[in-house]
Parts: structure tokens; C-alpha cells; sequence
């Protein structure tokens, strides 16, 4: 860390709305509907498109350059002097970015600022702020799509696909998604009779949202804080320090929509003193939060012993570890299992929250998986995401690396490694995809969460399938994300029910990773998190507070009751 001057704020190049046009009395009368959603279609980057030009003059320019990231609070940059690197996973050496670190004074700043901006930006007409979101969803469909897929790609070693299915397609989706069920919920409204009119007020949340958001998706980083203010809510956004490069341009990308100062505050720094500030804080009024459970517990610990402080009770949604099964039943086809496996196990280096960990494989069927996905592994390219060959990334930072390197010392001492095992860090921070396997159904590496590409198969006798899915279901704290791989029905039935609670997205016949905004809404149970399902109408509930109106048109004149006349 780099500690260079006092703060030094600048003016955002913004303008504000004026004060009548805030407050939505724009003379419109009408209802808007916004544009039935389509999932945005994941370019294909082939040789020779205009896509794949075009991301490839921006991955040169972009990682010619060194910007400056500055904390952005109610619309003014403010630039801390005590700096931190962005650098490439991949190559280590090379800093894409110096970020300024947020202060307690302006966590503190940033409370005042998200308190300031609430009043207005509630009174805004519901479709007024969709056109926001709604705006930015186009921007980043045309002419801002490569800036955020390559920002993913040299920040958090994306290859080129998973960066266009992430900062592209997810994010668009989530933007436009999240207005239709907006739109949706407003107009859910209770009876009413001739006599009275009844209507449901859904209400943003009294005080700001706390949005936590990790490196792994930079969807999640555009949707956590823009989901509480599509309804109203205004955010402090806390963006993961190795996720910094997309998080600035996310928040551009939104500035260039319209989006309002202070609606949403970039506030960049040390989590635990950004943190403490905002739970102590009595106008906290939600979290939404990706990250890990460790984290999440210890948040939803001291919201419970501010209790009392609080204006009400706070919100909090949160999606946090995993550790993500694939069971294949005997009658299971080896090739497709194999695929799962490779593809859920090792795409973006296994940091996907729902990435395959551990998988289940009968007796009979091992032989042939293994060495399938030992052969797919051994076609997977790694090294620098901007070659498009490349299958394999490097992990996010030096910790992952110690942390997953521990793990395969550990595989080598009391399991067997299949393939992979290596890790490499002197360029980048390379973990080769590794298979594991063991005949031990509570060893580690099938009960702890790793995030990196380490695969560890179970190898079941076949006549123990029942007694398999039992061991599934009690072995693992978390609930994410699971799958089963069978041609025979009733063996896909008893799966689905054994292991209902064992995920909160369940696949039959695919991979657990890629699940699609409006499709399978995503989120676990159980130690995973509080699975109120991200792109999905029920995320929005969340950050709204109902508020009953009846109005009786011809209210009563006599207190007496009609069954009170004389007999």
C-alpha cells in the first residue's frame, strides 16, 4: 500500500435532475411497461468476427494502461493517497490499475450522501429509475461491451467466454430481467370491493443497503447494488479488492445511464473497518452479500447485537459458500458425465460458487470417467486469457493460490492424485486442474470448500446407490448447488427427493454451474446462504417495505349495527 497526500476530491463530469423532475411530477399520466426480456445472446468470438476484433483492440489498449481508481462518493471522486495494485492473476507483475482506499471518514461521508440522495431518489416514478437500468442494460449491449469483458478478463482472468457469459450477457440480463419483475411486483394489488379501494405501497427500505460483492462474477458485482436501488433504495457498495478494474467500470457504465449521485456509492477499502462502521450505523437498513460464510455469519452476528440501534430490522440477503456435487447413477452415460465433470469442475480455474467439487461415481462406471476426463484435461490450455486457445486462467491472488497449493499437499499425503496436482507461481498464479480421488467419504477435500480447479471423486460401490445419496446429503454444511446424471427415471426421481435440501439449484442431466437470470433463479440454503434467489422476482422483495392504503368511499355514519335493531 502506497500513502501519498490528503484526500483530494473532484467533481463527477454529471449533471443532477432538477428538483420538480426528481420528485417524478413529469405531467405523465399513463402505465408504462417496460420491454418483455430476452436473454441477451452470448456472442461467439469466432475468428474473424467484428466481436472478436474488437475485444481483442481492447484487451491490448486496456492493459496498456494504468488508471486510477478513485472512491466515488454522492458523485465527487475522492482520492485517499493510500493506494492499493490491480494486477493480472495471470501475470502478476503487470498492474492494470491503482485504487484509492476508502477512509472511516468517508464510510461515514457515505452514509450522509446515500441518506441525502434517498429522499429524491424514492420519489421517483418506478419507470424513471427502470430507464436507468434500463439504459445501461443497452449501453453495455453495444458500445460498452468489450470494455467490461476485457476489464474481467485482465482483472480476474476470464477467458473470453466466461467473460462474455458473466460481464456481458448475465449483467445485461440481470438489468433488464430486474425491471420486468419490478414491474411485475408493483402491479401485484389486493381486492377491492365497490365500496373500498385497497392498494399495496411498496416502499423502499428506511436508511441505505450495504452491497458486499466478490471477484468471481462481475454480474453479481453490477446486480447486488442495483437490484435494492431499482426499488428505491440507495446503496453503499463495498466491491472486492481483486475485482476493482470491473467494479470502476461497472459504475461508469451506470454514471453514462443517468444514474442519480448518491444513489449508489463506490467505497472501496478494508473490509472490516468499512464493514463495523456501516452495522453500527442505526440507519442500516439491509445487506445484500456474496462472499464467504466465515464473513456472512459474522455480519449477521453483530446485525443481531445492534438489534436494538436499528430504525427496523434489517434485511439481509446473502449467497455464500458451496460445496457442489455430481452423483452419477450406474445407468449414467460415462461421456456425459465426464463433460459435467471437466467443464463444472475446472471452467474459470473452479471459482465459480457453483463450480463441481466433489463428485460420486459407481464401481462401474469409474474406469471410463476418469480416463475421459483425465483426456479433457489434458487438452485444457493454460495461461494468458487474452490468447483465446486458453481454457485455464490463474487463480484470483496469492492467498487462493497458498490456500488451494495446501489442499493438493494435503491430496498427495492422504489420497491420490489422478492428473494435475501442480501449482505455479512465479508468472502468474497457476493451478493446474487437478482430479483427486478417494475412497474415504469424509475425507477434507469432499466436505471443505477450496474455490480453485481441484476435482475429488468418491468411487461408490454400485449396489450402494441409496446409501450414496445419504451420504451426499449429511456430508457437506452447504446447500448450492447439485446434480445427477441418469437415463434411468426413477433413479433421477429418487435423487431429486433425497436430495432436496442438498441444493438450492438442482440439474438432472447437466452440469451445476450456468445458471441463467429468469431461468434458474440462483441461490442456496443451508450454509450457502439465504437463497432468496438472484434474478428472480423474490430478490426484489427484499428490498421493499409494503405499506397497506384503504380508502372507503362512503365510510359510516352510525356506530349501530344493523343485527342491533329491536327484535
Amino acid at each position: 500500500m502506497a500513502v501519498r497526500t490528503e484526500s483530494v476530491i473532484s467533481e463527477a463530469p454529471r449533471s443532477t435532475a432538477s428538483s420538480n423532475v426528481a420528485a417524478g411530477s413529469t405531467g405523465i399520466a399513463g402505465i408504462t411497461r417496460v420491454p418483455t426480456p430476452v436473454n441477451e445472446p452470448n456472442l461467439s468470438y469466432l475468428p474473424g468476427s467484428p466481436e472478436r476484433a474488437a475485444l481483442k483492440e481492447r484487451l491490448k489498449a486496456m492493459a496498456g494502461e494504468r488508471i486510477d481508481i478513485p472512491v466515488v462518493i454522492g458523485g465527487r471522486e475522492i482520492r485517499t493517497g493510500r493506494t492499493h495494485e490491480t494486477v493480472m492473476p495471470h501475470d502478476h507483475k503487470h498492474v492494470l490499475a491503482d485504487w484509492h482506499a476508502a477512509g472511516a471518514e468517508h464510510v461515514r461521508e457515505a452514509i450522509a450522501a446515500a441518506t441525502r440522495a434517498a429522499r429524491e431518489w424514492a420519489s421517483w416514478r418506478w419507470e424513471d429509475r427502470a430507464a436507468v437500468f434500463l439504459r445501461a442494460a443497452e449501453l453495455l449491449t453495444t458500445t460498452w461491451r468489450q470494455t467490461l469483458n476485457a476489464a474481467t478478463m485482465l482483472g480476474q482472468s476470464k477467458t473470453v467466454f466466461q467473460a462474455e457469459i458473466d460481464s456481458a450477457s448475465e449483467l445485461i440480463d440481470f438489468l433488464r430481467f430486474n425491471a420486468f419483475f419490478a414491474q411485475e411486483l408493483y402491479a401485484e394489488q389486493p381486492i377491492s370491493s365497490h365500496s373500498v379501494q385497497n392498494r399495496l405501497d411498496y416502499r423502499p427500505l428506511e436508511g441505505f443497503v450495504y452491497a458486499v460483492t466478490p471477484f468471481n462474477f462481475t454480474a453479481i458485482g453490477g446486480n447486488l447494488p442495483t437490484a435494492p436501488a431499482l426499488m428505491g433504495n440507495t446503496v453503499i457498495w463495498k466491491p472486492a479488492s481483486s475485482a476493482m478494474l470491473s467494479g470502476h467500470h461497472i459504475l461508469r457504465l451506470l454514471e453514462r445511464a443517468g444514474l442519480p449521485p448518491g444513489v449508489i456509492n463506490f467505497v472501496p477499502g478494508d473490509a472490516v473497518q468499512i464493514t463495523d462502521i456501516l452495522l453500527d450505523s442505526p440507519d442500516l437498513a439491509g445487506i445484500h452479500f456474496t462472499g464467504s460464510t466465515a464473513v456472512f455469519n459474522s455480519m449477521w452476528k453483530k446485525v443481531g447485537e445492534n438489534a436494538g440501534r436499528y430504525r427496523g430490522y434489517p434485511r439481509i440477503v446473502g449467497e455464500t459458500g458451496g460445496k457442489d456435487f455430481i452423483v452419477a447413477h450406474p445407468s449414467a452415460d460415462p461421456q456425459e458425465v465426464a463433460v459435467a465433470v471437466a467443464r463444472g469442475g475446472f471452467e474459470y480455474q473452479g471459482q465459480k460458487c457453483s463450480a463441481a467439487s466433489r463428485v460420486y461415481i459407481p464401481q462401474s462406471l469409474w474406469p471410463e470417467v476418469r480416463d475421459r476426463v483425465v483426456g479433457i484435461m489434458r487438452d485444457m490450455k493454460m495461461g494468458d486469457v487474452a490468447d483465446f486457445r486458453t481454457f485455464i486462467g490463474a487463480v484470483i491472488d496469492r492467498k487462493a493460490f497458498d490456500k488451494i497449493s495446501s489442499y493438493l499437499d494435503d491430496a498427495r499425503k492422504n489420497a491420490k492424485i489422478v492428473q494435475g496436482g501442480t501449482a505455479r507461481g512465479e508468472t502468474g498464479y497457476f493451478i493446474e486442474p487437478t482430479l483427486i480421488e478417494t475412497r474415504d467419504p469424509a475425507y477434507r477435500l469432499l466436505c471443505e470448500e477450496i474455490f480453485g480447479p481441484v476435482v475429488t471423486a468418491y468411487v461408490y460401490q454400485d449396489s450402494a446407490w441409496d446409501a450414496t445419496l445419504e451420504t451426499i446429503d449429511r456430508t457437506s454444511p452447504y446447500a448450492l448447488t447439485g446434480s445427477v446424471f441418469s437415463t434411468d427415471r426413477a433413479a433421477v426421481v429418487q435423487a431429486t427427493d433425497a436430495l432436496r435440501n442438498a441444493a438450492g439449484n438442482f440439474y438432472i442431466n447437466d452440469k451445476p454451474t450456468g445458471a441463467v437470470v429468469g431461468q434458474q433463479p440462483f441461490g442456496g440454503a443451508r450454509a450457502s446462504g439465504t437463497n432468496d434467489k438472484a434474478g428472480s422476482k423474490l430478490n426484489l422483495t427484499r428490498w421493499v417495505s409494503a405499506r397497506t392504503i384503504k380508502e372507503t368511499f362512503s365510510p359510516p355514519q352510525d356506530h349501530k349495527y344493523p343485527y342491533m335493531s329491536e327484535e
